[in-house]
């Protein structure tokens, strides 16, 4: 069952279903109510998908004769109207029974994987989320960015200026004097260079924390908000965010501002690409789980290959066919690992939850005939048809160990691999090499070697 709403926040799972406050129970014990100017809300979200606008977190459904929204597999937080924070983890903490706060970690260790969020201090991050929803988490790492700014002081600039002044300042404008200042001699028209921290960096960072101070429900975070913000006071907050984007330079001198200006960026774009749609609509931190996934399988394997080897994320070289010398259907694996300029392994990683328990045998343990056709694709089209391709799915309880390998009957040395990546740990769980595990780059190697089966045919094994 969803977690109560507490603060402002309610938290759910993938696929949870949401409900108005007067069809409380039409979901069952998997359903969470919600006030229902909020539920009202939700379904302006969902309805407006059908005009190509909406976001694709959510969908309407029906339980029990009545209708319910439900999230899909985005995860992150929905700002709805009245400051209700919907926060959405990973399904695959419920699922394993953990709690919430590991659900929030592993979340927080996952979005650290993608280029926007590298600045997340994950270790302070993690114990932030056992305290503070994720959005608040976030705030924080902002604030704790723009803290690192003001300690080693706001940067500034010269900029040229002219105007009437009542002493003479800078060089004398004898034209322009003349013109404004003829009958009067109390004034003089300069240009001078005046020192400003009146600069886009500055201006961004303004306008970020004026934009977190609306936003934040957390007290502590808006006090501090606020305590920074009065050491910006001289600065305008920016009019024109994508134009002060554009006028940022790097320099040596305005590197401590890195993070700061990382996380202005993000706040200032809403977070993600996904906003609210309708007529009231609110700034949403969301990410679709099966990138989140993808991008954390592939930093953890980057550092666990050989050093010889290469791990090409999207190579996107291959098309399905030619057809009047134009190439069709682009094939675009999610990782394919190389050495020497040769592709040697293809992986594809998928955000479903496997049940390899025998009694699941009949339902193929939910694996999809789909992925298994998009994987001969690419065992053809990037290893000639001659390899391994692995097909990378989550760690849980009912799938802890790899399947023995699929055989192509028309492709007997192309073999297809399934494989559980354990979240915790950062690693793949490959075959069991009697009597001892083998490690990644291990079976990468043996790859050429061409290990052979009882039978005769190749293996890994």
């Amino acid at each position: 069952m969803a977690s109560p709403i507490l603060g402002r926040t309610l938290t759910i799972h993938e696929f949870d279903i949401l409900v108005g406050e007067g069809a409380a129970g039409t979901g069952g014990n998997a359903a969470a109510v919600v006030p229902n100017y909020v539920f009202e809300w939700l379904q302006e979200q969902c309805l407006a998908q059908t005009e190509g606008e909406g976001a694709r977190w959510a969908r309407l459904a029906q339980r029990g004769g009545r209708l319910v929204v439900q999230v899909t597999n985005y995860v992150g937080v929905i700002r709805a109207p009245g400051g209700l924070q919907i926060e959405v983890l990973p399904k695959v903490g419920r699922a394993g029974g953990a709690d919430e706060n590991w659900a929030r970690r592993l979340l927080i260790r996952m979005l650290s994987c993608l280029g926007p969020f590298r600045h997340i201090r994950t270790a302070r991050a993690e114990l932030a989320a056992t305290k503070m929803s994720l959005l608040e988490v976030f705030v924080g790492e902002f604030l704790d960015a723009v803290s690192a700014v003001v300690k080693r002081g706001l940067r500034g600039s010269y900029v040229t200026r002219q105007g009437n002044l009542p002493f003479l300042r800078g060089k004398l404008m004898m034209s322009a004097h003349l013109r404004h200042n003829l009958v009067r001699a109390d004034a003089f028209f300069t240009e001078h260079d005046d020192f400003s921290t009146d600069r886009p960096e500055n201006r961004l960072i303004h306008a970020a924390l004026n934009e977190v101070i609306a936003q934040s429900v957390s007290l502590e975070n808006q006090r501090w908000a606020r305590e920074l913000r009065f050491i910006f006071s001289d600065v305008p907050p920016t009019g024109d965010v994508t134009g002060d984007i554009r006028k940022l330079q790097p320099a040596r001198n305005m590197i401590h501002y890195g993070e700061a200006l990382a996380w202005a960026e993000l706040i200032l774009t809403g977070f993600s690409p996904l906003t609210g749609a309708g007529g009231r609509s609110a700034a949403s931190l969301l990410f679709p789980m099966e990138m989140l996934f993808e991008a954390y399988v592939a930093k953890h394997l980057e550092r666990a290959i050989d050093p010889a080897l290469r791990l090409k994320v999207h190579p996107a070289t291959h098309y399905l066919v030619e057809h009047q010398a134009e190439q069709w259907f682009r094939l675009e694996p999610d990782l394919v690992v190389r050495r020497n300029g040769r592709n040697i392994v293809v992986l594809d990683t998928k955000w479903k939850l496997l049940d390899v328990t025998e009694t699941m045998r009949k339902e193929r343990y939910n694996l999809s005939q789909g992925d298994f056709y998009q994987l001969h694709a690419y065992g053809h089209t990037y290893l000639e048809g001659e390899g391994d391709v692995v097909l990378v799915y989550p760690k849980t309880e009912a799938f802890r160990h790899p399947l023995e390998p699929f055989f192509f009957p028309n492709a007997q040395n192309l073999r297809l691999w399934v494989m559980p990546f354990c979240l915790d740990t950062g690693a793949l769980i490959c075959p069991a090499n009697q009597p001892n595990r083998v490690s990644f780059p291990m079976i990468l190697q043996l790859v050429d070697r061409q290990l052979s089966r009882p039978d005769g045919t190749p293996s890994l094994l």
